[in-house]
């Protein structure tokens, strides 16, 4: 079979296509044949190491952390899906390889697809979605009535995250490009900030959770308006010792991260707030609630308008990294 590698970690933007066997599937396993592949942020971590830290792998690498594709085999043991069922999944963090005409995944990892999405646009969730729900269910343990605010969130994380937190029972505040407030007011965001016109740091207060998108320039603004006993979670600002904890990383990992971090640890605490920071995990049965709960309001995430194939896999990644997608940009592997 067909599959996208790299031989090493590097900051040039360098795959090569190979040809592979098919992988055997263990018996908690299936053989998902890949429809479609979505490129994320995440591919350039990955190419350049900057989470080897966090997990590292042996080469050569299949690349590709997303996928929806048809079950073309089962293990024995397997229960949760049935040969010819659509699934999608956010492949495992320490088997990733989405990239490829066929992957062999545990099926704890993968859930089916709701009928109202196609492949194109079902692969576009489950990293998204997943890091919404463990987000708010796992780290942040929201609790109902109380509020949320999410900056940078008109792109493809808030509409995915605002429906979901809707559902949890909190007050949704949004900032982002005024193009997309129609829309993320129809997904049940209860409040929307033009960043253009308005800065979020002059209009609110007592915030309850901030989910950052925006990484370390924000990280001070977003403070600001979190209540005492409030906590923050960031995608992108810095790995910390309470990151490092409860990933179950070595020591020595912890006592870095604690000091890559203790800044914002440091300032956070300072303001009676606990910072977080997150990678998400593979979760199948995450995944179908999140389905579900997408189902409800038909909520299809934003498609870049380019499509790739396999064979134009470095391209995708060019475009995802340097251009500006209007959306997820997607790979069709079998059509």
């Amino acid at each position: 079979m067909k599959a996208i590698q790299i031989k090493q970690y590097s900051k040039d933007i360098k795959v090569e296509t190979n040809e592979i066997p098919v992988p055997k599937i263990g018996d908690n396993e299936v053989l998902v044949k890949v429809v479609t592949a979505a490129v994320n942020p995440l591919e350039k971590l990955i190419m350049t190491g900057e989470v080897k830290l966090i997990q590292g792998y042996e080469f050569p690498l299949t690349l590709g952390n997303e996928l929806a594709g048809i079950v073309e085999q089962v293990g024995s043991n397997v229960t949760r899906v049935q040969k010819g069922q659509r699934v999608y999944s956010r492949l495992p963090v320490e088997k990733i390889g989405a990239f490829a005409e066929f992957v062999a995944v545990n099926e704890n990892a993968v859930s089916i697809i709701p009928d109202y999405l196609d492949f194109k646009e079902a692969v576009a969730i489950p990293l998204t979605g997943l890091t919404a729900y463990q987000a708010l269910n796992d780290i942040l343990n929201v609790e109902s009535g109380k509020t949320l605010f999410i900056p940078g969130g008109s792109g493809g994380f808030g509409q995915i995250a605002v429906p979901l937190a809707k559902a949890k029972g909190l007050n949704v505040i949004v900032s982002g490009n005024p193009k997309a407030k129609a829309h993320i007011m129809s997904l049940g965001a209860d409040q929307f900030i033009d960043y253009k016109t308005e800065n979020y740091w002059e209009v609110l207060t007592d915030v309850d959770y901030v989910i950052d998108t925006l990484g370390a320039k924000e990280f001070e603004n977003e403070l600001s308006i979190i209540k005492p006993g409030g906590q923050l979670l960031s995608l992108k600002t810095a790995l910390n010792k309470a990151f490092a904890k409860a990933k179950g990383l070595s020591k020595v990992k912890q006592i870095l991260f604690g000091l890559v971090g203790s800044k914002y640890d440091k300032k956070a605490k300072k303001q009676n707030v606990t910072y977080h920071f997150m990678f998400v995990d593979a979760n199948g049965a995450q995944l179908d609630q999140v389905g579900k709960i997408l189902a409800e309001k038909l909520v299809k995430p934003q498609i870049d308008e380019k499509a790739f194939t396999l064979d134009e896999t470095e391209a995708a990644l060019e475009y995802t990294f340097n251009g500006h997608p209007n959306g997820k940009v997607i790979i069709k592997v079998n059509q």
